[in-house]
């Protein structure tokens, strides 16, 4: 059943929702959509991706396939994105349907780009520098002082593509463990907690934020996301709520976008943006009276914003990573726990296999 829309630019109830990617992003967007009465059709190139068991339909085909993803376009009203890592060019086949639009990913697949952008949008983040050979690596230690964390520039997350330089006799392993990729150099940060904000953002500029989360990271891996966040984090919210908006509204931003942030004892300092859903946000499911994932659905669609207050005091999610998840017997009989398992078929070191969300 088509709902007819209440006014112009509304994808109503009934239509179908595209998703590039298959993992548990696409997953939790696929839940949240189908509660609201949308169906989802997922584009991603594997055999049995995990948002299957919940999504309507399922294209398996390459990103950069352009046959593929015009008729996927066509069999769609709106497509949006659950990661960045997906090929920008071939995206022009989807017109305006994509949202958020293809400068949000471009800007975020590229840690140099991203962070030029960020610093023209008015914010700030640590002192860095471009680095495209060994010769470039020691230079950049010379001139920001060590420590500094190399960062390939494309296709790293959850700690992938980066390694440390403390002293000048660890350039050449540090530049070898990156695989000599182009890369940025970044000034070690002194750093009091790490949070992140999350703003959803609509065509005509609405827009609202969640409680930001204070987040623990282990091994470049999000472990922990807590809610209220501590004092050091919660007098830097509203400075850093003002640049995720500036960012937002810069890149003409539709649907969520989260940016993480270093609390420092100058202020907040942007770490990176993913254009998206993100992991520090899933507390957001039961913690929130409206999820990250709802309001997506709601923004690209063009529905009212849901309330985004706390459902209760507060909430802690806990990733669970790698074999963790095989402790699913002990989580689901603790009756205060909300658990998620993604269905992810195997579960190696370092791989997000699910969460558990406890709501006070």
């Amino acid at each position: 059943m088509i709902l007819v829309p209440s006014e112009a630019g509304v994808i109503p109830p009934g239509s179908t929702i595209g998703i590039l990617g298959g993992g548990q992003l696409g997953r939790m967007l696929s839940i949240a959509a189908a509660q609201l009465g949308y169906r989802c059709h997922i584009f991603d190139p594997h055999f049995r991706p995990c948002t299957t068991d919940v999504a309507a339909d399922h294209t398996r085909a390459v990103f950069d396939d352009e046959a593929a993803l015009r008729s996927f376009g066509e069999s769609v009203d709106v497509v949006t994105y659950e990661f960045e890592n997906v090929p920008v060019a071939p995206l022009a086949v989807l017109g305006d349907k994509l949202r958020p639009g293809a400068n949000s990913l471009a800007v975020a697949q590229d840690r140099a780009e991203e962070k030029e952008f960020i610093e023209k949008c008015g914010a700030r983040v640590a002192p860095w520098r471009a680095v495209a050979s060994l010769a470039e690596v020691e230079a950049a230690l010379a001139d920001l002082g060590a420590p500094i964390v190399l960062k390939t520039r494309r296709y790293g997350y959850d700690g992938k593509g980066q390694a440390w330089v403390r002293g000048p006799g660890e350039a050449a392993a540090a530049w070898d463990a990156i695989g000599g990729e182009p890369a940025v150099a970044e000034a070690g940060i002194d750093f009091r907690a790490e949070f992140s904000v999350i703003v959803a953002r609509w065509a005509d500029g609405r827009h609202t934020f969640w409680d930001s989360a204070e987040n623990d990271h282990r091994n470049g891996i999000l472990r922990r996301s807590v809610v209220p966040a501590g004092a050091a984090v919660a007098e830097q919210v509203d400075e850093a709520r003002a640049a995720t908006l500036a960012i937002a509204a810069a890149l003409g931003h539709v649907g969520v976008l989260t940016v993480e942030f270093f609390a420092t004892a100058n202020g907040p300092l942007v770490n990176e943006i993913a254009p998206r859903v993100h992991n520090s946000g899933h507390w957001t499911i039961e913690g929130a009276v409206t999820s990250q994932f709802e309001q997506h659905v709601r923004a690209i669609c063009g529905l009212p914003p849901g309330s985004t207050a706390l459902a209760g005091a507060g909430a802690a999610m806990d990733n669970l990573i790698g074999d963790e998840v095989s402790g699913w017997a002990d989580l689901v009989a603790d009756p205060d726990a909300h658990v998620h398992i993604y269905g992810k078929r195997e579960a190696r070191p370092g791989r997000k296999m699910g969460h558990v969300t406890r709501v006070r």
